[in-house]
C-alpha cells in the first residue's frame, strides 16, 4: 500500500484495502486477548492478599471468553465466498396481509442486527404488501464476513402470536423465508452476463423512492432466458443504477445455480429451505402463549422474544455455524 502507484487503479487498492484491514483487526483481537489473559494471571496473583483483586480478575476473564469465543467463530469461516458481502431476500408465505406483516418484522430485525455488527444494510428492492407489511425485499448486507454469518438464516421462519389484524383475538401461524447469496464479481466467479440470453423489461416503480422513481419507468425485471432466473429492483432512483442491482442479483443467482450442479446433495447449499409453509421451518418465534424462540436445526432456545426481535441473532448464528463445522469433520 505504501507503493507510489498503490491507488492508480481505485477500486483494485479499495479491495487491498479492505484486506489489509481485516488482517490489522485480527492481528489486534489476538494482542488484546493476549493482554486480557495476562490481566488476569495479574489480578490472581494479587487475590491472594486482597479479595477484589480475584472479583476484578472473574470480571476479566468473562470478558476473556467472550472474545475467545469470537476468534474461534471466524476460523468456522471457510468458504470461498464467506468472507463477501451478503445478498438478503425476505419472502412472505400464503397468509395475505399475516405473513406480509411478519415479513416486515424479519426485516427490521435483521437491518437491527446489521446496525449492531456495524454492517450496512442497503435496500436493493421493495415490494410493498396491500394492506400492511411487505411482500419482499432484498438488502444487501456489507461488512466482513457477512455472508458467512447470515447463511445460517436462510430458510423458512415461522411466527405464532395472536394477531392484531383478527378482531377475535386468535392466535395465528405465519411463516417467510429468507434466502441468503454472496454478493459476487466477475472475477472472482468467472460469471460473465451474456447479453443475448438476458430479457430486460423496464416498469414504473411502485415502491418508496419519490414523486421521480414512481412517474417514470425507472424500475428494472431483468430475466435470465437459459435458466428462467427472474430478478428485479426498483429501490434506486435511476434505472442505470436499477439495473446495476440486477445484474449483481442474477449474478449471485447463477453462481448459487453452479454450485448447486457441483454439489452431490441440494440441501447443501439452500440449506432448509423449501415450501413456505408447515413442517419445514428452520425456526420458530412464539409471541403467544408463551415467549420462545427456538431454532429447530440446533435446538438452541431464547425465553425473550423481544431481544431476538431487536436484532440478537449471534447465539443462532453462532451455534449453526459450530454444528455445520462439527458434522464436516465427522464427514470428513
Amino acid at each position: 500500500m505504501s507503493a507510489p502507484h498503490f491507488w492508480d487503479n481505485p477500486p483494485e487498492a479499495q479491495k487491498i484495502a479492505q484486506q489489509a484491514t481485516v488482517l490489522k483487526n485480527k492481528i489486534q483481537d489476538y494482542a488484546s486477548l493476549q493482554g486480557k489473559i495476562e490481566d488476569v494471571e495479574v489480578l490472581a496473583e494479587l487475590g491472594q492478599e486482597e479479595e477484589e483483586y480475584l472479583v476484578e480478575a472473574k470480571k476479566v476473564l468473562r470478558q476473556a471468553n467472550k472474545d475467545l469465543g469470537a476468534m474461534e467463530l471466524q476460523l468456522l469461516f471457510r468458504d470461498q465466498y464467506d468472507a463477501s458481502n451478503a445478498i438478503l431476500s425476505l419472502h412472505a408465505g400464503a397468509g395475505g396481509t399475516e405473513s406480509q406483516d411478519w415479513t416486515n418484522m424479519l426485516l427490521r430485525m435483521y437491518t437491527r442486527w446489521a446496525e449492531q455488527k456495524g454492517f450496512s444494510a442497503e435496500m436493493l428492492d421493495y415490494l410493498a404488501g396491500e394492506e400492511a407489511g411487505v411482500k419482499s425485499v432484498t438488502l444487501l448486507i456489507k461488512g466482513e464476513n457477512a455472508y458467512g454469518l447470515l447463511k445460517a438464516e436462510k430458510g423458512v421462519h415461522r411466527l405464532v402470536r395472536i394477531s392484531p389484524f383478527d378482531a377475535s383475538g386468535r392466535r395465528h401461524t405465519s411463516f417467510s423465508a429468507a434466502d441468503v447469496l454472496p454478493e459476487v464479481d466477475d472475477e472472482t466467479t468467472g460469471i460473465v452476463l451474456n447479453g443475448d440470453d438476458i430479457k430486460v423489461d423496464t416498469y414504473r416503480s411502485s415502491g418508496a423512492g419519490g414523486q421521480h422513481v414512481n412517474k417514470t419507468d425507472s424500475a428494472v425485471r431483468m430475466t435470465h432466458l437459459p435458466t428462467g432466473i427472474v430478478v428485479q429492483c426498483q429501490n434506486e432512483r435511476s434505472q442505470i443504477s436499477n439495473r446495476a442491482a440486477c445484474e449483481k442479483i442474477l449474478k449471485a443467482k447463477l453462481l448459487e445455480l453452479k454450485r448447486q450442479e457441483q454439489e452431490e446433495k441440494l440441501a447443501d447449499l439452500r440449506g432448509e429451505q423449501q415450501e413456505i409453509g408447515w413442517g419445514n421451518q428452520i425456526r420458530s418465534y412464539v409471541f403467544h402463549p408463551y415467549s420462545m424462540v427456538k431454532d429447530h436445526r440446533t435446538e438452541v432456545e431464547i425465553g425473550n422474544v423481544q431481544r431476538v426481535m431487536d436484532g440478537d441473532l449471534d447465539p443462532f448464528i453462532d451455534a449453526y455455524l459450530r454444528m455445520r463445522a462439527a458434522q464436516g469433520q465427522r464427514e470428513g
